[in-house]
C-alpha cells in the first residue's frame, strides 16, 4: 500500500527529458546501485492517475510558465486505476525546492470534488483540505485536467534518493471519466521519457555521476503544463 507523506519537508526534484536510449542506459546503470521502488511488482511499472485543479485565472499553469518563484498545484491521484487509495495533494514549488503535502479521501470525497461540489470541506479537520476550500471559494478552483503516465521508479535510503522515469504521457479533453476508461491522447509527439530526480538535502556522489553534464538541460516545465496545454490546443481554447 502507499503512504500517506507524514511529515511533508522541502525536496529537490529535477527533471528532464530523455530519448529511450538515454533511458536505457541510465536504466541499466540504476539497476547496479539503487533498489526497485516497492510499488513496482516484479519490477514492472506502476500507473499513475492524476487530476489537476487550478482557479479561474489558471494560475497554476501560467504560474509555471511564467517561473513564478513560489506557486502551488492540486491534484487528485490514484495508483494502478484503482479507487480503493486516493490522495489529495499539494504541491509548493519554493525556487529550487518542492514541498508535497497529502492526506487520504475517500471515493466518495473524490467523487463531490469531480463534480465540483466543494460544499462538505466546509466542516474538514485536515489543514490542507481547509485550504483548498478557501481556493474554491475565493479564487474559483475547480478540476481542469487528467494527467497519467506508467512510471518505473528507484530509491536509495541516502539523502532518501527516488528516481523515476515516467513514460506513455498521456491526457484526455475531459476530466470527470477519472475514474472510468476515457480515450486519452498522447502529450508528448515522441516516444520520449521524463526523468526525475528528488533527494532531500545532497545527492549523493556515486549517484551524481551517473548523469553525464550532456543528458540535456533540465527541463522547464512539468507534465501538468504540459497536458494542459495538449488539451486546451485540441479544443481551441488560448
Amino acid at each position: 500500500m502507499l503512504e500517506v507523506d507524514a511529515k511533508p519537508q522541502l525536496r529537490h526534484e529535477l527533471k528532464y527529458e530523455v530519448d529511450p536510449l538515454e533511458y536505457r542506459i541510465l536504466q541499466q546503470k540504476l539497476a547496479t546501485i539503487l533498489e526497485p521502488d516497492p510499488h513496482m511488482q516484479n519490477c514492472r511499472c506502476y500507473n499513475v492517475r492524476s487530476l489537476y485543479f487550478d482557479d479561474f485565472y489558471c494560475s497554476s499553469l501560467r504560474d509555471k510558465e511564467a517561473g513564478v518563484y513560489k506557486r502551488k498545484k492540486y491534484r487528485l491521484r490514484i495508483y494502478n486505476r484503482r479507487d480503493d487509495f486516493i490522495k489529495f495533494e499539494r504541491k509548493t514549488k519554493i525556487g529550487a525546492n518542492m514541498l508535497k503535502e497529502s492526506t487520504r479521501i475517500t471515493r466518495e470525497q473524490a467523487d463531490q470534488l469531480i463534480e465540483n461540489n466543494f460544499d462538505f470541506l466546509a466542516k474538514a479537520e485536515n489543514h490542507l483540505l481547509k485550504d483548498f476550500y478557501l481556493e474554491t471559494r475565493c479564487n474559483l478552483m475547480h478540476p481542469v485536467v487528467i494527467v497519467e503516465y506508467d512510471r518505473e521508479a528507484y530509491i536509495h535510503k541516502v539523502g532518501t534518493v527516488r528516481i523515476t522515469f515516467d513514460m506513455h504521457l498521456r491526457t484526455s479533453l475531459g476530466y470527470k471519466q477519472f475514474f472510468k476508461d476515457y480515450s486519452s491522447m498522447r502529450a508528448l509527439e515522441q516516444q520520449n521519457i521524463i526523468l526525475e530526480v528528488k533527494y532531500n538535502e545532497v545527492l549523493p556522489r556515486h549517484i551524481c555521476g551517473l548523469f553525464p553534464n550532456t543528458i540535456r538541460p533540465q527541463l522547464a516545465i512539468g507534465k501538468y503544463v504540459i497536458c494542459r496545454n495538449q488539451q486546451l490546443g485540441q479544443t481551441g481554447i488560448e
